[in-house]
């Protein structure tokens, strides 16, 4: 089975490249998702979280709120350490046992979306790594218009990643997403028929 890890920064757009792997027949994972697994009630990541910030990140619905752990973790570096140092090790594990399930079921490409595919550690994991990148202007425009942030708090979020210029030094591929979507859906359709073994394609 050939894994291709998607990664890339706030605002670039890896979702819809993902969409569009997901169109063309690969199975996917998102680890955005699995995150929000491992911080329900009644597990370790949910218990350790608490332990570490306080009962005060938990919502009337005894969730976890990310709205109230994103400001504290992203004001201080050393808060995102110790929630990194929580939750990569917990959602790598979900994301072997995702892909081990997918190979189980015979399936021939998967395809894992991870914003923290670098930081976390987990590039090991996957055959061939695709880094999508924009230029911070527009995904400053992006995140102003689709996650109502402010443009200080836009630049505070972008600030906080990794370097484009050091993720695509990782990358196998680097899928530059400043264009229309419609550019972009051609573009994954291109790199669909030159990387992916034909006799693997549905």
């Amino acid at each position: 089975m050939l894994t291709i890890g998607l990664t890339g920064g706030i605002g670039t757009g890896k979702s819809l490249v993902s969409d569009f792997l997901k169109n063309q027949g690969a199975a996917l994972v998102n680890a955005d998702l699995l995150g929000h697994e491992a911080y329900y009630p009644g597990t370790p990541g949910f218990q350790q979280v608490v332990d570490a910030f306080g009962k005060g990140i938990v919502g009337v619905d005894g969730n976890v709120d990310r709205k109230k752990l994103g400001p504290i973790v992203f004001s201080d570096p050393e808060y995102m350490d110790r929630l990194n140092g929580i939750m990569h090790p917990l959602i790598k594990d979900m994301i072997v046992d995702r892909l081990t399930k997918i190979a189980s079921n015979g399936d021939e490409i998967a395809v894992v979306e991870a914003a923290i595919l670098l930081e976390a550690g987990w590039k090991p994991l996957f055959d061939e790594i695709w880094v999508v990148t924009a230029s911070a202007e527009e995904i400053i425009t992006r995140l102003e218009t689709r996650n109502d942030l402010s443009r200080e708090d836009a630049q505070q979020r972008i600030d906080s990643q990794m370097s484009s210029e050091e993720r695509i030094s990782y990358a196998d591929i680097v899928l530059e997403n400043n264009g229309t979507i419609e550019k972009l859906k051609e573009r994954v359709e291109e790199l669909w028929k030159e990387r992916v073994p034909e006799q693997t394609r549905s």
